[in-house]
């Protein structure tokens, strides 16, 4: 995470939320303990996330956590390293979508609302910024970057079905930023309907309302811990971002 980037948004709309998602369980990981609260390089991997949005101009922070982790994540994150923007911890659900719901549910009035993994600990002041002025434009965006790599659709039976043009797709990150009042428009509406298949926040406002969604430039560091391996290279990503938050202090 760069800490030099404190960016901030002024103007007439700075009634600006994030909700952090630190529910998951983690089996890919192999691990007892729930990879946001893995360590890494001497903090929990939900610490970086965490410190991004405390650092940005956001207001409030919903921390969306697992069942019975409210009080660990009181004590053991927020208190311990002073994040005094979480206002709200709250548990999450049975499906994504559902601990979505419950973060919206406590920043009904706040203006915009940007929703992002615990799980990525790379997300940047600049993102932050971005993706607010984004959505203050055009009320819905996500981050994301081009892919790298050609992809294939599979026809469902180990057959390639189709290959999209490459400088068409892209890979989608968070934070997923929107006008609150339209996404929790949208949550309220599927949560009425949860036979929709949704995986992110994006396509909840695609699907459920029908409203276009705006991408915004990520970073291909912004990666989603998910396997031991991501643990190794995220460590990696940190020191070369420390590298250069010396070399860029120094200039």
């Amino acid at each position: 995470m760069d800490m030099r980037d404190k960016r901030h948004i002024e103007g007439p709309e700075t009634n600006v939320a994030a909700i952090v998602l630190a529910g998951g369980r983690g089996t890919r990981m192999r691990s007892d303990i729930p990879k946001q609260y893995l360590m890494l390089s001497g903090y929990p991997l939900l610490y970086y996330a965490l410190k991004a949005f405390q650092e940005s101009c956001v207001k409030t922070i919903v921390l969306v956590c697992g069942k019975g982790e409210i009080t660990y994540c009181r004590k053991n994150i927020v208190e311990k390293y002073g994040f005094d923007k979480v206002k709200f911890i709250v548990e999450g659900g049975a499906e994504r979508y559902h601990s979505v719901y419950q973060g919206l549910s406590c920043i009904k009035d706040s203006s915009y609302v940007l929703i992002h993994d615990g799980a990525r600990p790379f997300v940047t002041g600049q993102m932050i910024s971005d993706n607010l002025k984004t959505a203050i434009e055009k009320d819905a965006c996500v981050t994301g970057v081009p892919s790298k790599d050609t992809v294939k659709i599979s026809d469902g039976n180990g057959c390639v079905a189709s290959t999209p043009d490459r400088k068409n797709v892209w890979l989608i990150q968070t934070p997923q930023t929107f006008k609150t009042s339209l996404i929790l428009q949208a949550y309220e509406k599927l949560i009425k309907q949860p036979a929709i298949n949704v995986t992110d926040d994006a396509m909840v406002a695609e699907t459920v309302l029908g409203i276009p969604v705006y991408f915004v430039m990520g970073d291909y560091r912004n990666i989603k811990i998910t396997t031991p391996e991501d643990l190794k290279i995220a460590e990696v990503f940190l020191e070369d971002l420390k590298k250069d938050s010396v070399k860029n202090t120094s200039l």
